[in-house]
C-alpha cells in the first residue's frame, strides 16, 4: 500500500496540477468553416511536445475528410487551451479538506445520463476513467462512447475547481483573514475532522454517495428513441446559433 501522504487534508498548498492520477488537460473543440462543423472533446498530456498537436490536427482532418483549413484552427485551439493550463503550472493551490460535488448531465448518442456524487480533491491517485468504466458496467451501458464522455465531464469540473484553488492560494497570501474561492468546499459538521475515503473505499476511489441522499444522487440513465434524439439535436443546433 502506498503512503497516505497525498491524502493529508493539509492547509499547506501544493503545486497546481489536475487532482487525479494522470495530469491530463480536458480539451474541447467546436470549429465551423465554410458550413463544415467539427466538435470533439478529449484529454491531452501537457508534457507532450507541441509538435504532436499539429500531427494530431492533420490526422484528424485527413481521417474525417475536413477541409484543409481545419488543420490550423484545430491546432491553434488545442495550443491555446494547453497554454491556459500551463499558465497555472508552478503556482500554489489549496485543496484542504475538500469533498466537492460533481454533476453529470449529458447525452451521448441515444443515452441520456444524469448523476451527482461527491469527489475527494485530496486523492491525487483518483481515476475518472476507471470510475466511468465501472459506472457503465454497473448500469449496463454498452455504448463505448459513454464512458469517455463521463470521464471528460468529471475532468472538466475538476479542472475548474483546481483553477479556483489557485485563486484561493493567491488570495490567502494577500490576506489570511479573508479567504474567498471556497464555494465548492463542504464544511464538516465534525468540527473540521476530514473524511478518510481511503479507509472507506480503497486507495483509488474518490467518490461518495451519502446514504441519506441516495434517492437524490441515484444515477438516471435513459435510452432515447430516434425521434427524441432528433428533437434534442435540433434544439442543440438552435441554441448553438
Amino acid at each position: 500500500m502506498k503512503s497516505h501522504s497525498t491524502w493529508s487534508a493539509s492547509k499547506n498548498p501544493v503545486k497546481f496540477r489536475m487532482p487525479t492520477a494522470e495530469n491530463l488537460v480536458p480539451i474541447r473543440l467546436d470549429i465551423e468553416i465554410d458550413g463544415q462543423r467539427f466538435r470533439d472533446a478529449f484529454t491531452w498530456n501537457p508534457s507532450d511536445p507541441d509538435s504532436e498537436v499539429v500531427v494530431f490536427a492533420k490526422r484528424t482532418v485527413r481521417d474525417l475528410k475536413l477541409t484543409p483549413a481545419f488543420v490550423t484552427q484545430i491546432a491553434q485551439s488545442i495550443q491555446s487551451q494547453l497554454g491556459d493550463f500551463r499558465s497555472y503550472e508552478g503556482q500554489d493551490m489549496y485543496t484542504g479538506e475538500k469533498i466537492v460535488p460533481i454533476k453529470v448531465d449529458l447525452r451521448v448518442n441515444h443515452t441520456l445520463i444524469k448523476d451527482q456524487f461527491l469527489w475527494d480533491l485530496n486523492n491525487f491517485e483518483s481515476d475518472p476513467e476507471e470510475f466511468a468504466r465501472t459506472f457503465c458496467k454497473d448500469l449496463g451501458i454498452d455504448d463505448p462512447e459513454v464512458g469517455p464522455a463521463i470521464a471528460f465531464a468529471i475532468r472538466e469540473q475538476l479542472y475548474e475547481i483546481a483553477i479556483q484553488n489557485v485563486s484561493s492560494a493567491r488570495e490567502s497570501r494577500i490576506s489570511k483573514k479573508g479567504r474567498r474561492g471556497f464555494e465548492h468546499s463542504l464544511p464538516s459538521k465534525a468540527g473540521g475532522t476530514g473524511l478518510d475515503l481511503m479507509k472507506l473505499y480503497g486507495f483509488r476511489s474518490s467518490v461518495v454517495r451519502k446514504r441519506k441522499e441516495w434517492d437524490v444522487y441515484e444515477p438516471i440513465v435513459d435510452k432515447l428513441s430516434n425521434e427524441e434524439v432528433g428533437a434534442l439535436e435540433a434544439k442543440e443546433e438552435r441554441n448553438a446559433q
